[in-house]
């Protein structure tokens, strides 16, 4: 093994901790064999490795599970608070918006369609998490995919219209005028 596949390899005391952190940012199931590839361990103890955190936290009775499904592995909401999660979820239905979700439905409003990745690039940071709450909250919606990269693409909703309360897309205000000056860019460059 090389020196760099040495230094970027998990210990096996580590694995199942890096298998969590690894399972806490996704948004779909991870197969083993993508664990197994980014942990750099083989993909039967990866997969040992899951079945067991899956015991453990059926055993300690947690608000979550792991669960095998659709060939990978992901955390799911402990059904006994199915009606916790609910009255939570529906709730924030009405809650203000996060700042970084005010940023990217910019995006995606002066943008659209735009896939996930290009807003991720002009934000400058992951954008998964805060695309799904805005997806819930139906003020963005899948419009199909990017012909050259395959990707899903983006747009706001009507009802991103109306509770913005303008008719159309050309209502929104024009945003040059609070974008910084090009010298004041290039000098941060």
């Amino acid at each position: 093994m090389s020196d760099e596949a040495k230094k970027s390899a998990v210990a096996d005391a580590d694995l199942p901790a890096a298998i969590e952190a690894i399972l806490m940012v996704v948004d779909e199931p991870v197969t083993p064999a993508t664990l197994a590839e980014v942990l750099q361990h083989p993909e039967g103890d990866v997969a040992a490795a899951c079945a067991q955190l899956s015991e453990e936290y059926q055993d300690q009775g947690r608000g979550f599970s792991l669960r095998e499904v659709a060939g990978g592995w992901r955390f799911y909401s402990s059904p006994t608070y199915a009606s916790v999660v609910e009255r939570f979820v529906l709730d924030g239905q009405h809650a203000r918006l996060t700042q970084a979700a005010l940023e990217t439905l910019a995006v995606v409003a002066y943008r659209q369609p735009v896939t996930r990745s290009r807003i991720s690039a002009i934000r400058g940071v992951n954008v998964d998490a805060v695309m799904r709450t805005l997806l819930a909250r139906g003020l963005v919606e899948e419009l199909g995919t990017d012909g050259e990269s395959g990707a899903h693409l983006y747009r706001t909703t009507g009802y991103f219209l109306e509770r913005l309360g303008v008719a159309s897309l050309d209502d929104l205000p024009e945003i040059a005028p609070y974008l910084p000056e090009l010298e004041t860019l290039d000098a941060d460059l």
